[in-house]
Order: structure tokens, then C-alpha cells, then sequence
């Protein structure tokens, strides 16, 4: 995941990355499927310039939960990549379901830090919620904009099980 080395010169830069994770659970329909179940959590990486370290935080409920400090780029990877039990199980159906993981991998603008150091620091109020005045909204679509023209990275991973069914 931080195999790239664009994204790697990106954190190293100064520029943490995030990484969204969604499960989803899918029953087969005749014309439409349709979903049954979702859940998302996010894992970021900064890198501590300092202290040569690469930090690890997974965001549980809205709360940070450290997955630890790693001196190698790969350990750090490997703690990303840890596995996660995600509260979805299949439901007893006659329709075929499957499990669908999506990962968004994106070197964050500079907004999009400041927002989430409040927020490692333990402040709860999100811009998301619509509590930012227009101009403030603004700015933070011309630093996106300006990060991408400097070169932030943002990729999608997917994949999905074979269909199965649970009697």
C-alpha cells in the first residue's frame, strides 16, 4: 500500500496518507442487488520527521487508537494491512450474497491535515457537519485543488468474493 513511491515522498514530504476501507455485504437480486450491510473505518500514516518514524492511527468510533510507531516504511505497511474484524456476517436467505472491500488510498491535502490533527488532538467539531462558513469551504476546495496540482496521489483498490449462500 505504500509501495508507491510517489506516495512515499509524499508522506515523507510531509503530507500524511489515508487509507478508507469499506466492507460491504451484497445479496443478488434478479435485476438489482442490493446491500445489506456497510461498514468503514480509516487508518492514517504520518510520517514524524523528527523522530524518523512513520505513525499508525486507526480511527475507531471517532476515536484514534494507535497502531504503533515503525523506523521501516514495510512495518508500518504491515500495520495498515493487519487484519480487522468488521461487525458484518451473512444472514440465512435464499438469495446468493457476497462481501465487496473497497480501499481508497489518498495522500491527504493540506485542509484535510490540519483537520485531522484537531481531530487526533481530540477536538469534535468536524467541518463536515456543515459548521464551516462558505469562505472557509472555499479555501479548502483551492488547497485540494492546488495539493493535486502538486501532486497528491489518490488510488481505489476493490475487490469481491464469489457469490454464496447461507441456508
Amino acid at each position: 500500500m505504500l509501495a508507491s513511491e510517489r506516495i512515499r515522498e509524499l508522506i515523507t514530504g510531509g503530507f500524511p496518507a489515508r487509507f478508507h476501507f469499506r466492507v460491504e455485504l451484497w445479496s443478488e437480486g434478479r435485476w438489482v442487488n442490493d446491500l445489506e450491510r456497510r461498514v468503514e473505518y480509516e487508518v492514517f500514516v504520518r510520517y514524524l520527521a523528527l523522530e524518523k518514524l512513520y505513525d499508525v492511527t486507526q480511527m475507531v468510533n471517532d476515536r484514534p487508537l494507535s497502531l504503533g510507531r515503525f523506523a521501516r516504511v514495510e512495518d508500518a505497511e504491515n500495520a495498515i494491512a493487519r487484519p480487522t474484524r468488521v461487525p458484518i456476517t451473512a444472514i440465512s436467505s435464499k438469495r446468493r450474497q457476497y462481501y465487496q472491500v473497497t480501499l481508497d488510498v489518498e495522500v491527504l491535502s493540506v485542509t484535510d491535515l490540519d483537520e485531522l490533527n484537531r481531530w487526533l488532538r481530540g477536538e469534535l467539531r468536524p467541518a463536515i457537519g456543515g459548521s464551516r462558513n462558505p469562505g472557509t469551504a472555499l479555501t479548502s476546495g483551492l488547497r485540494t485543488l492546488a495539493t493535486r496540482l502538486l501532486g497528491g496521489e489518490k488510488r481505489e483498490y476493490e475487490k469481491r468474493t464469489d457469490p454464496f449462500r447461507v441456508p
